[in-house]
């Protein structure tokens, strides 16, 4: 990681105050918060490649695409291919299917059940779905029907995903969908689960006269999980074939991976300790399994849902990524689990794949080498040799690469440069400034300075990355009130060098500084960073985030009283134990769907870092906050969807039944019929409230007309 000293950038960051840095515009209300334009404004969208010789530009003005070629800049109208232009949809419980500009045509006729999942196979020709938890297809060209199995009920889904696999190995993308076209068409691959030993639990819906119960099969750190099979069946219908894996066994599944020629599929298996990733070539004709690939770690394995395998045209090879040395790489292995070499090494995260040049053995990839908060382009051959930066500057760069890669498009940023966008070659040449998102007066608008720095860790070991935003006029002899935002999540930092857009500078305007950091394990150091959080979930995030609220309250510029902590998720679980853990050194916090003891969370994720509470259970003792409640104190505000299936409200019901215990004050809001994340309706309430809670605590005045 790229190390930048503390007081080098506190005297950029600090010393920019006087008649030398004064602007002559300031930001109204509405331009504050971004809602119209200022220092920055709209500029055209780049959404990708129509070929090798033409980008795809989306028009502000009137929302049209046009292809672009690279060397002339000649601008057509863009029209998508066919191909992609077919919709498969639900409506009124069946399944529809439209091409192109044609008629919807109903696929299916069993309105009293949804279909779920509708995935058009390869060739054009089958639609495969659930119903009621059992798989089926329909025939795109007759409307006839193939149900492959038969034993779906409340707590046996084909297809179909238990509630943990959906939302910590499959993703919350898949909608629930577990099964998988081959490439040919010819076979589908599932996954078959049993949820009867899983515990249910209850969710009231306070809707109507006497509500009514959602029951999730959900299991908590230390329950049994749902056992699971992967099977096969030809499209036109056939016996299942199971893959030959034993269903007791406490196991989990990751996505499986197809072959190119559909002869061979990799399942993903781990165990339930999550210390050992076996990938399995599984034949679907006979469900006979061979290992070729066996990697274990003494802390855990990310079973991961994007990029674990990449399989290469040739049908020869596969590029692997793995943090096994304690930094995220890519591999090159044959198909038979040979590894061939290492393609990308040393302190420092990849992060993913943009395009693989098969002919001329070349691999594009993005990483966080330059420095942990930024993302560069890189190629590097096949052999491991000739890696080099394609990106430039002290940016993050999205980039957009073209089939041939002959060129890329980045949009780049940093914290002090709002988005600008350039074509490039794949030598790294800037070919064309193609938009520039800072408006013509960009200069001349008084806005608070936001830096990026590090600051030291108490034991030295790291450097914790920072960035602040400074009020307006800031002046060292006057004091400030700090907003500290965090997520704090495992290998989830929220620290990036990019431009923040306008929403932080009405508070900067305000006269509040706002900072936003990143402990050890949040990524920026790799997964020997992350591994810190083994066992001890909340430990080394206090103190580091301790860490920084030391370095800030010892500034004289910061209020000794008003340093408020602010996260969701993750997030309100730290806060929650920074204001009692943590309550020396935070004065206020607002948490949104804290995990407030981690027994209560599902078993895939918790026990990933924590092991189970049978086994460790001095760990869950010292990670949860109800340990810490008799330290309370400050102002704690706890917000929760009544019917949150992810973090339960179950949660932030023992905290206020501890705090309540204590007799110490603090807020709670309840928003119904929300879960994790806050229904839209409820979202406007809930900024008016945060608004509300900054005026009367951190600047002890009424809240201004224009939040009326």
């Amino acid at each position: 990681m790229h190390k930048i000293k503390v007081h080098t950038l506190l005297l950029a960051g600090l010393l920019f105050v006087g008649p030398l840095y004064a602007q002559q515009k300031s930001l109204r209300f509405a331009q504050a918060w971004g809602q119209e334009a200022s220092v920055t404004k709209p500029i055209n969208q780049y959404v990708g490649w129509a070929d090798a010789n033409h980008y795809i530009e989306q028009d502000i003005t009137d929302s049209k695409r046009y292809q672009v070629h690279v060397k002339t800049g000649e601008r057509t109208l863009y029209t998508p291919p066919v191909t992609s232009d077919t919709e498969v949809f639900v409506r009124d419980n069946d399944i529809y299917i439209r091409r192109g500009q044609g008629q919807a045509v109903q696929l299916t006729h069993s309105p009293e059940i949804e279909e779920k999942n509708p995935t058009i196979s390869p060739d054009g020709q089958y639609v495969a779905f659930t119903r009621a938890n059992d798989l089926y297809s329909v025939n795109i060209d007759d409307g006839s029907e193939r149900r492959y199995t038969s034993d779906g009920t409340d707590v046996i889904y084909n297809g179909w995903s238990s509630w943990v696999y959906y939302e910590e190995i499959l993703g919350r993308r898949t909608n629930y969908k577990a099964f998988w076209w081959s490439p040919d068409s010819k076979q589908l691959a599932f996954m078959r689960f049993d949820d009867t030993q899983v515990p249910m639990f209850p969710i009231y819906v306070s809707e109507g006269q006497y509500g009514y119960l959602e029951e999730t099969r959900y299991p908590k750190a230390g329950d049994s999980n749902p056992q699971v099979k992967v099977g096969f069946v030809k499209t036109e219908g056939s016996p299942i074939v199971w893959a030959d894996f034993e269903e007791q066994t406490d196991q989990y599944f990751g996505e499986p991976y197809w072959s190119f020629d559909s002869q061979t599929i990799m399942v993903q298996w781990m165990n339930r300790d999550q210390t050992n990733l076996k990938f399995y070539a599984v034949d679907p004709v006979s469900g006979r399994k061979n290992a070729i690939y066996n990697e274990e770690q003494a802390t855990w394995i990310n079973l991961d849902h994007d990029e674990r395998i990449t399989y290469l045209a040739d049908n020869k090879h596969y590029i692997l990524k793995s943090d096994r040395t304690g930094w995220a790489h890519y591999y090159l292995y044959t198909l038979a689990g040979q590894l061939v070499n290492p393609l990308t090494s040393g302190d420092w995260q990849v992060t993913s794949l943009e395009r693989i040049d098969e002919k001329n053995k070349v691999v594009y990839f993005t990483a966080r080498k330059e420095n942990s908060a930024t993302v560069d382009l890189y190629r590097v051959d096949y052999d491991g040799k000739g890696l080099k930066r394609l990106t430039f500057g002290k940016y993050t760069h999205e980039v957009k690469i073209s089939p041939d890669a002959a060129y890329f498009i980045t949009t780049y940023s940093n914290v002090s440069t709002p988005p600008r966008v350039a074509l490039v070659n794949k030598h790294g040449k800037i070919i064309k400034e193609l938009a520039d998102s800072r408006s013509a007066d960009f200069d001349q608008y008084d806005i608070g300075r936001t830096v990026y720095f590090t600051i030291p860790s108490e034991d030295g070991k790291f450097d914790l990355p920072v960035i602040i935003t400074y009020p307006i006029g800031f002046d060292e002899a006057k004091t400030y009130p700090v907003i500290m935002s965090i997520y704090g999540g495992p290998d989830a930092g929220t620290v990036k060098n990019t431009w923040k857009g306008m929403s932080n500078q009405y508070w900067a305007q305000e006269g509040i500084i706002q900072i936003t950091c990143d402990h050890r394990a949040s990524g920026h150091f790799g997964k020997q960073g992350v591994a810190w959080m083994h066992r001890n979930l909340g430990k080394w995030e206090m103190i580091d985030y301790t860490t920084v609220a030391k370095w800030l309250k010892a500034k004289p510029w910061v209020a000794d009283n008003k340093l408020l902590i602010t996260g969701h998720s993750y997030g309100g679980y730290l806060t929650c134990m920074a204001l009692t853990q943590g309550a020396d050194y935070f004065d206020y916090g607002i948490a949104g769907a804290p995990v407030t003891s981690w027994e209560l969370y599902d078993t895939h994720y918790t026990e990933r870092w924590m092991d189970t509470p049978q086994d460790n259970p001095q760990g869950y003792h010292a990670g949860s906050v109800l340990t810490y409640v008799n330290q309370y104190k400050g102002g704690l505000r706890i917000m929760h969807g009544d019917i949150d299936d992810n973090v339960h409200l179950q949660n932030t019901l023992q905290l206020v039944d501890a705090l309540t215990e204590q007799e110490v004050p603090f807020e709670l809001m309840i928003y119904p019929g929300s879960r994790h994340g806050f229904a839209r309706s409820k979202t406007a309430y809930d900024f008016k409230e945060r608004v509300r809670f900054y005026y009367q605590y951190l600047l002890e005045r009424p809240v201004p007309d224009d939040f009326k």
